[in-house]
C-alpha cells in the first residue's frame, strides 16, 4: 500500500464520491480536509482497483465506476 493511504481514506473518498456526480481531486481533498498529495495517491489506487474512473470534460474529473 502507498505510504499515507489507508483503507479508511479510500472508504472516505468513495463515500464522498457517492454524494456527487463528479469531482476534481482537489475538491475531494478539501471536502475531506486531507492533504491533496495523499488524496491523489488514494484516488490512483482506487482507479487501479477499478472502483472509480477518470472522465474528461475539457478537464479531468473522477467519479464512481459506472456499473
Amino acid at each position: 500500500m502507498t505510504e499515507g493511504v489507508t483503507e479508511e481514506l479510500k472508504d472516505k473518498i468513495l463515500k464522498y464520491l457517492g454524494t456527487v456526480s463528479k469531482a476534481k481531486n482537489r475538491d475531494v481533498a478539501r471536502a475531506l480536509e486531507i492533504d491533496k498529495a495523499i488524496v491523489d495517491k488514494g484516488i490512483a489506487e482506487l482507479a487501479k482497483e477499478d472502483k472509480i474512473e477518470y472522465i474528461y470534460l475539457g478537464t479531468s474529473y473522477i467519479q464512481l465506476k459506472q456499473k
